[in-house]
């Protein structure tokens, strides 16, 4: 090493602390033409080069860093290069060249005497535990990264252990103890006890644990912090990954030209820096807000290009895949990603979506069985947009089942949430709902004022498909409330009872034939009585017949035909069935109200090849093999209920 060599590696370090990257890295860059240049220049090499957008040069750098410090003897600090070498690749998806540098890093601890490198080697290895699932031991290491951290004097490695042990321990359950952690960490960073680069990581982490709580209140205190920290400092690195938290943001507040604006420019900017997993979420970023839109072929393409990055586009390619009325193919990759994603926080993501999508394919168990475990997760965090996601959720299983008390009840809350929340798109969302719950109930008048303030919602935030959808609903609504009438009738809920076990059993070729027939069967004996099929209701059917004797006779027969069924040809699946006999509002094909409501609730109370019937629908009837009455609660109506079992065998 020349003298002259030696001279300028002060300079450059002046240069740095002033954050004038190029100067620094023009002076680095000669001297790391020196065959012997020593492994402190290279390491600071190595950091100019990533603030200059050279990532290739900082990798090479700082593999060159090691070699040095190691012919130096300075094997801490060559460990400490060995453990950013790995973070390098993992960065650039290289898991096991990133594997092996991160063990070559601990060998050379592994008889050293404490060092901040050992503190760093603990943040690494407590990222790769939560990234496994393996929260406990993710909080465990982080927090000895701490204890090192303070014990040696080393602010930075102190903060980057505070911000993993607080993500692990809000993903692990404790979101209080957990932003605590947090805000601590970032406390630092403002107080600009940590380096530039550590700052950055500090706040990112931050930021992104905020979001994934879905606490986008602070979420969006801290990215402004860190916006405005990049702008000092002029530091254009982190403000991409800034960016792609940002733009979530703005898109929950309607602001979705700005934030497709800052999702492509973070992505682009990341791109530049090699960073490939953190564009690749600025892409998913911009695929969920190209959705809301309605630019459909854009969502799709940002959605592959965060797949091609390493991002499981998930859950919006699911729904990508339902806008464009592909619903088996949205129900499956859905069902594939919760099977495998077992981080609370992240299923609560996924699982709103498989609600959504659910409800579209008439599953309405697996749509309930996933809004019930959103809501046991936004119990357990306690997190506003959680909550008002579950309550959403929960609302519109409601009112797919035909339950629009329980239904209303759900939209409430989630109303009110969202309005804290300040999510002008999901409340239009919730109000769409609300107006479908109240067309249930026959206020068709409110459901149209509903359905009209979340249309001219959607027109504000140009969420087009949404404008359509809308549109349609409205336009059912008014039909409604010009030609709809109240008419008198006997409604038929029937369902299989145990059909998703049967499913598992024979198979889905088996099922389909099965259902065919039972389809088939059920329909010729219901129209055999004059009976009106309104709607194919999961694994059952929603009739109307005019009087309550004809219902009485149709389900008889049917369940006759079942029984005949499972004597010649060895088996038949269980149906249950109730009925009952009100008014409701007939608009279009359908029947709206809470005549409908209580039938949809009289059926579900009876038992497999049982027939009930509602004691109200009784008056002036004579039935046959009338049961000893039974005191029922119906769900979802206040009070209790009286039914009447009917033994169609002796009918």
């Amino acid at each position: 090493m020349t003298a002259t060599v030696d001279a300028r590696l002060p300079d450059a370090r002046a240069a740095a602390d002033r954050h004038a990257w190029q100067e620094a890295y023009d002076l680095l860059v000669t001297m790391a033409e020196e065959p012997d240049a020593p492994g402190e220049a290279l390491e600071l090499l190595a950091e100019m080069a990533w603030w200059v957008q050279r990532p290739d040069v900082a990798l090479r750098a700082r593999e060159r860093a090691y070699a040095a410090y190691m012919a130096e003897g300075d094997h801490i600090h060559a460990a400490f290069m060995a453990l950013l070498t790995a973070q390098d690749h993992n960065d650039h998806l290289a898991p096991a060249i990133a594997g092996g540098w991160l063990a070559r890093g601990a060998r050379l601890l592994a008889d050293q005497p404490e060092s901040f490198a050992h503190g760093y080697l603990a943040v690494f290895q407590s990222r790769g535990a939560a990234a496994g699932g393996d929260l406990p031991a993710a909080m465990s290491l982080a927090a000895d990264a701490v204890a090192i951290g303070t014990r040696v004097g080393n602010k930075d490695v102190q903060a980057l252990g505070l911000v993993c042990q607080g993500s692990a321990t809000v993903h692990g359950g404790n979101p209080a103890e957990g932003l605590l952690l947090l805000d601590e960490a970032s406390a630092a960073a403002v107080a600009g006890e940590l380096s530039p680069f550590v700052t950055g990581i500090v706040y990112c982490q931050t930021i992104s644990t905020c979001r994934d709580l879905a606490d986008y209140r602070r979420a969006g205190q801290w990215t402004e912090v860190a916006k405005q920290w990049c702008e000092r400092q002029s530091i254009s690195g982190f403000p991409g990954v800034c960016r792609v938290h940002r733009a979530e943001i703005m898109a929950l507040h309607g602001e979705w030209t700005e934030a497709e604006r800052e999702a492509t420019r973070a992505s682009e900017e990341l791109m530049s820096f090699k960073a490939t997993f953190q564009a690749s979420e600025g892409y998913y970023a911009l695929g969920e807000i190209r959705l809301r839109t309605g630019d459909l072929p854009g969502a799709d393409e940002a959605f592959r290009l965060a797949q091609d990055l390493g991002r499981d586009p998930q859950p919006g390619r699911a729904l990508y895949y339902l806008a464009i009325g592909r619903i088996e193919a949205a129900a499956s990759a859905i069902q594939r990603a919760l099977a495998i994603v077992t981080d609370r926080l992240a299923r609560a993501r996924l699982l709103a979506a498989q609600v959504e999508i659910a409800i579209a394919a008439g599953d309405i168990t697996t749509a309930r069985a996933a809004a019930d475990e959103a809501r046991t997760i936004a119990d357990a965090y306690q997190s506003v947009a959680l909550q008002a996601a579950a309550h959403s959720a929960l609302g519109a299983v409601h009112v797919a089942a035909s339950e629009p008390d329980l239904a209303l009840a759900e939209l409430t809350r989630a109303r009110a949430l969202w309005q804290a929340t300040d999510a002008p798109y999901e409340l239009a969302r919730t109000r769409l709902t609300w107006a479908e719950a109240l067309r249930q109930r026959g206020e068709v008048q409110e459901a149209v004022i509903e359905a009209e303030a979340a249309q001219a919602a959607f027109i504000r935030l140009g969420a087009m498909e949404e404008v359509n959808r809308s549109g349609r609903v409205l336009d059912s609504l008014r039909s409604g409330a010009e030609r709809g009438e109240r008419q008198q009738r006997a409604f038929m809920f029937t369902d299989i009872v145990g059909s998703t076990e049967l499913l598992g059993v024979i198979g889905d070729e088996a099922w389909g034939d099965l259902k065919r027939w039972h389809d088939q069967t059920l329909r010729a004996v219901a129209a055999a009585q004059g009976g009106e099929e309104v709607n194919e209701a999961g694994d059952g059917f929603f009739f109307a017949f005019r009087d309550v004797q004809s219902a009485v006779t149709s389900a008889v027969a049917m369940q006759r035909t079942l029984a005949d069924h499972r004597r010649t040809a060895g088996f038949a699946p269980r149906v249950r069935i109730g009925i009952h006999c009100a008014e409701a509002t007939k608009v279009d094909s359908t029947y709206v109200g809470q005549g409908v409501h209580e039938a949809a609730r009289v059926g579900s109370v009876a038992g497999p090849n049982e027939i009930v019937i509602s004691t109200t629908s009784l008056a002036g009837v004579s039935v046959q093999g009338l049961g000893e009455a039974r005191t029922v609660e119906l769900k979802g109506i206040a009070g209790t209920s009286v039914v009447h079992p009917i033994d169609w065998s002796a009918t």
